[in-house]
């Protein structure tokens, strides 16, 4: 698949550094990916409806310029997608997270969960709709690096050459 630009949509928390070390993962190993995803300024996100548009008294209309500016960015960025990795982090719940994973399930995008083993239960009808599940963000970049190029991670190699 030599010349291809993969688009790989980040979706979910915002509070843990996995979309840095899926980049940094991804650059390092010089994979053709360009990375997208939501604002991740809590605030930004919260407050850009009313910041363009202007104030609301009633926090539920605050709250909704918000999130339909915010839709188009997510809904355009999730339709451009190749691939949609869906993090559902330790903290927070993250409806979002949910809402994009069944939008990029609805759109036949292939998708990849990441969380820990104990959203397992919660998250199983999400999980039988992705094609894979990882637990760690750099099992997200080794699986981007086997679907892109056909590349076993070495740990994985040494392991099954030494069995």
């Amino acid at each position: 698949m030599s010349g291809k630009t993969w688009r790989v949509y980040l979706s979910g928390e915002i509070h843990s550094d996995w979309r840095e070390r899926i980049e940094q993962g991804v650059a390092e190993a010089g994979l053709p990916v360009e990375l997208t995803a939501p604002v991740t300024v809590h605030e930004d996100s919260d407050d850009c409806g009313v910041a363009i548009f202007g104030a609301e008294p009633d926090k539920i209309w605050h709250d909704r310029k918000g999130a339909q500016l915010n839709a188009i960015r997510t809904q355009t960025l999730l339709a451009e997608a190749d691939v949609v990795v869906v993090r559902f982090g330790e903290k927070y719940k993250q409806w979002n997270a949910a809402f994009d994973a069944g939008y990029a399930a609805a759109l036949g995008t292939p998708m990849i969960t990441l969380h820990p083993p104990e959203h397992d239960h919660a998250l199983k009808e999400v999980d039988a709709a992705a094609h894979a599940v990882a637990r760690e963000p750099e099992q997200v970049v080794e699986a981007l690096a086997y679907v892109i190029r056909g590349e076993m991670p070495k740990r994985r190699r040494d392991t099954l050459a030494a069995e």
